[in-house]
């Protein structure tokens, strides 16, 4: 038996001498629709507060069909974008009347579906999803269910709207700057090529090198995924391939630069003359070297986030956008 005690509606009535009925209309603020006395009311609330009790959840959605929650589903809670936005959009759904249920996918397929079709057991009233797969099929299946929007990724062709950083001109600007320092040798290490994060920040490294007239050589990319050992691994076939560290160096996320950072703190050997990566941290400015990156603005991406899945359950049509980012300078 538990040794926890859990009080019911039916308690509450008892305790505060009224019918449950008048109980669960009291604790659900709909006293002064019902003409329920004030001294009635009050003395219901009293019991309600004296053990703390509150309404259950289960038994709202069942007669409002509404949960009042809202569900995120991100690849990985230790990577400071997905946690950043997790941080940013919890309080907004507060604010606008929500709790925010969080899962990770662990970029894999078959727990993103686990994940998002927990959520729909809990009856979550809209989904925000960094999808970890390029395939949309069983996205817009999802969607035919509920409000869903993507966040930092996007699928090409997909309908299913989108909120996404503008990687291209960001990391663009980025190589150029590096690239006019007289840096000739600009290595990229990046993620899951069929990503959409991926395809755009490869997209932004390959335009900053044709605008420079730098041309691509053999060794240049490497491609895997954004987990820390496969910075490191990257960075250990990168300097066997070329023989040296390349001049400058472009990592995908804050995850590959510190794999990368590993790999060079441990051999001792020398090191990239440039570093770049895409995200921002703080403990970039605490580092002995001048790490200039591209930072994501998290905040702007969890306010158009939730903006876009509640105009989904009011029954709106919304559109995809592409929220700007902008490069932090170290000297």
């Amino acid at each position: 038996m538990s040794q926890f005690i859990r009080l019911t509606m039916d308690d509450i009535a008892r305790l505060a001498n009224v019918s449950k009925t008048t109980a669960s209309l009291v604790l659900n603020g709909r006293s002064a629709e019902y003409r329920i006395a004030e001294s009635t009311k009050e003395r219901v609330l009293a019991i309600a507060r004296e053990h703390h009790f509150q309404p259950s959840q289960s038994a709202k959605t069942l007669r409002s069909r509404k949960s009042g929650t809202l569900g995120l589903l991100v690849p990985e809670l230790s990577n400071f974008a997905h946690a950043s936005l997790a941080q940013a959009l919890e309080p907004l759904c507060r604010e606008a009347g929500y709790q925010l249920l969080v899962m990770s996918s662990n970029e894999q397929a078959n727990m993103e579906t686990a994940g998002v079709e927990h959520l729909l057991t809990r009856q979550v009233d809209g989904l925000i999803v960094v999808p970890c797969s390029s395939d949309a099929t069983q996205y817009l299946k999802w969607s035919l269910r509920l409000p869903l929007v993507f966040v930092d990724r996007h699928i090409k062709g997909c309908p299913i709207p989108f909120v996404v950083t503008d990687a291209i001109d960001a990391v663009t600007s980025l190589v150029m700057q590096t690239i006019a320092k007289g840096s000739k040798e600009v290595v990229y290490f990046g993620g899951q090529a069929d990503l959409s994060p991926s395809q755009d920040r490869l997209a932004g490294y390959r335009k900053g090198l044709e605008l420079s007239a730098v041309p691509e050589q053999e060794y240049w990319v490497w491609q895997r995924d954004y987990l820390r050992p496969s910075g490191y691994s990257m960075m250990a076939e990168c300097y066997e391939r070329l023989g040296h560290y390349p001049d400058s160096l472009f990592t995908g996320s804050l995850t590959l630069l510190e794999g990368a950072l590993a790999y060079i703190n441990e051999k001792q050997n020398g090191m990239p003359k440039h570093l770049m990566t895409f995200d921002d941290h703080n403990l970039l400015n605490c580092l002995p070297w001048s790490i200039q990156s591209v930072v994501q603005d998290s905040q702007l991406l969890a306010s158009e986030s939730l903006a876009r899945v509640l105009k989904l359950m009011q029954g709106e049509a919304v559109d995809s956008v592409w929220v700007p980012a902008s490069l932090h300078q170290r000297s």
